[in-house]
């Protein structure tokens, strides 16, 4: 056992650590034999669950800290467990020699396949490929196939082949999975790929999950010492999970089922990165013998954004819903805003955190900028947002993402237009070359033959769109590829308030140049600033005022859902996600006339605000 002699006072502390929890909280921790399905609401104290939970065991059970795995989802979680473990042990005199595994997926099988060398083909001083080390990979692989790469996205491709590793469908195999002409020519490449990864002794992230499961079911005797190893295994997030990830659990719990997931059916919402929310759904019926522990009690937000939240998903019926409740005050109505426009919506925001950036009594700032967050379902919303705040003196941040006009398929299409407008601007040139040679060659014939001087500039790029194919280039079905064509199409959005080209152009560079009042640049550095994310990039976080901007039919919840009902329920809970984001002000509002995607549509309210009762409800003017 690896603890200090002296621990018989730390044995006793362990009903101090106990009371700072609440009964279910206390119920979660100390279940530790057998399966335990601990569902965890929003703002219910998750984290100080789960290491509790670690230093129950190592404390109370006296279990080696190795003979514990615990999983997590980021880095930055598994390092913020890492901390709290830590700090709560030595809190209590307790120091050990070492802690549980305590990781990611990808952390925890490379520690695996570096042990088991021997039993692998390519050793254990493998190397990881990063993303871009894959594209290139793939590339390569297109060209020894005398496939055009510019034809062939690198990035397309390698995004059907991770679709493929996360269903544990091999190189060989994907022949029989291979749906119409793009798959069949990711069944010719997926070989090769893996054929040259081989040759460089090289795995890529997917290959790390897919080969430990691989080398436990080709070598009992590992996956035996292993489950021996491995007592107690806690995974988190347990409804983000893909296949891939259940199985490699499942594998390591299947001797002694001491297994404890931790998860909310009502946050799953990466169904497009490969997650399967029945993972967590069917968990009862994997182990029967199962112990469920609600963790109802919300600790961040006020009674009113509990409410609505709740109503928002009493309207899924595909599972029971949690019954949040909170002791924090009441708090005010949400307000519902209807803009004229995304134009005008942008205004209200930026003015509503303006007026709220009061002064209290003493002189002391009641508010400050980082207090706020905007949340959106789409990336190219960000667009205006960004102006707006720029315009009006606002400093913010993208979270999880890149500014508009540094997105690179952004920057591609005002390549091509720059280079219209000034064909001695050789950046922009050698970004054109870099799409391809085809394409970049249809690109000039195009512009030899047309008469642009006749043309507005959202004709000019409605044609430069047509004629290279970039749109098809960019978009593999992805969530990330759709969110690539979005944009371009909202800056065809841009292009439609500018007659001339100079002057989109012009506007676009000033736009990019402008500074705040203070003469600081709006850029990320700046922590006191606004912040600006998508939905799905805001899981995790909480901020003291939330808007959530775009709440309509067709963008939340989006166009793309309305006629599949998972995917319509998957953006319930994203409306969900987003509306549990706010601990004492919550803003939702509309554009009855919006550019989306470089088309003026009439929106209506989203269906997610009809859902919720309306005494809740405040309407702005």
């Amino acid at each position: 056992m690896i603890l200090d002699s002296d621990l018989l006072h730390c044995f006793s502390t362990m009903d101090e650590i106990l009371e700072t929890l609440n009964s279910k909280q206390k119920e979660a921790v100390v279940k530790t034999e057998g399966p335990v399905l601990i569902l965890a609401g929003p703002g219910s104290g998750k984290t100080r669950c789960i290491t509790h939970r670690l230093a129950y065991l190592i404390l109370q059970k006296h279990v080696n800290p190795a003979a514990i795995l615990s999983i997590t989802f980021t880095n930055k979680a598994a390092n913020e467990m890492k901390i709290r473990t830590i700090k709560l042990l030595q809190e209590h005199n307790l120091k050990v020699k070492s802690l549980p595994w305590l990781g990611t997926f990808h952390a925890s099988c490379v520690k695996i396949l570096r042990r088991e060398g021997k039993h692998l083909p390519y050793g254990s001083d493998f190397v990881i490929y990063d993303s871009k080390d894959q594209e290139e990979t793939v590339k390569k692989s297109l060209l020894e196939l005398h496939l055009d790469p510019k034809k062939f996205s690198p990035t397309n491709v390698l995004y059907t082949i991770s679709s493929a590793k996360n269903e544990l469908i091999t190189a060989k195999e994907y022949v029989n999975h291979a749906h119409g002409y793009f798959q069949e020519i990711v069944a010719k490449v997926y070989p090769k790929y893996q054929s040259i990864l081989r040759k460089n002794k090289a795995l890529d992230f997917d290959d790390l999950i897919m080969e430990t499961i691989f080398l436990f079911q080709e070598v009992p005797e590992v996956l035996h010492k292993y489950q021996n190893q491995f007592q107690y295994i806690q995974v988190d997030e347990y409804q983000d999970t893909n296949k891939s990830q259940y199985l490699l659990t499942k594998l390591l719990a299947s001797n002694h089922h001491n297994i404890c997931v931790v998860g909310d059916p009502g946050q799953g919402i990466y169904s497009w990165r490969g997650a399967d929310i029945r993972n967590i759904l069917e968990f009862e019926k994997d182990y029967p013998e199962v112990k469920v522990i609600k963790l109802e009690q919300n600790y961040r937000s006020t009674k009113t954004i509990i409410s609505a939240a709740k109503q928002i998903l009493e309207v899924n019926t595909d599972y029971p819903s949690m019954k949040l409740w909170t002791e924090n005050f009441e708090g005010s109505r949400i307000s519902i805003y209807e803009a004229y426009s995304e134009k005008d919506e942008a205004l209200f925001l930026t003015d509503t955190i303006k007026s709220l950036l009061n002064y209290g009594e003493n002189g002391e700032k009641l508010f400050q900028y980082s207090d706020f967050a905007v949340l959106y379902r789409t990336n190219a919303q960000s667009r205006i947002l960004e102006e707006v705040l720029i315009r009006e003196g606002v400093p913010y941040k993208l979270l999880g993402g890149v500014k508009f006009y540094e997105r690179k398929e952004v920057k591609d299409v005002l390549a091509y237009l720059k280079f219209l407008a000034n064909p001695a601007d050789m950046i922009a040139w050698e970004r054109i070359q870099k799409l391809g040679k085809r394409r970049s060659q249809k690109f000039i014939d195009w512009k030899e033959k047309s008469n642009l001087e006749k043309s507005s500039s959202a004709e000019i790029l409605d044609s430069i769109l047509k004629e290279t194919g970039y749109l098809e280039y960019i978009n593999n079905g992805s969530e990330e590829g759709i969110s690539r064509v979005e944009n371009v199409k909202e800056l065809r959005s841009v292009a439609q308030s500018f007659d001339r080209l100079q002057d989109l152009l012009e506007n676009i560079a000033l736009i990019q140049d402008e500074v705040t009042p203070e003469g600081q640049k709006t850029d990320d550095q700046n922590n006191n600033s606004v912040v600006l994310m998508t939905l799905h990039s805001a899981k995790g976080l909480e901020f003291p005022i939330v808007f959530l901007a775009g709440c309509e039919e067709g963008l939340l919840p989006h166009s793309r859902a309305m006629t599949d009902k998972h995917e319509l329920e998957e953006e319930r809970r994203l409306c969900y996600v987003g509306i549990t984001r706010a601990k004492q002000k919550l803003y939702m509002t509309y554009a009855s006339k919006r550019q989306i995607f470089g088309a003026e549509t009439f929106g209506a309210i989203s269906r997610f605000i009809e859902d919720i009762d309306k005494d809740l409800l405040s309407w702005e003017q």
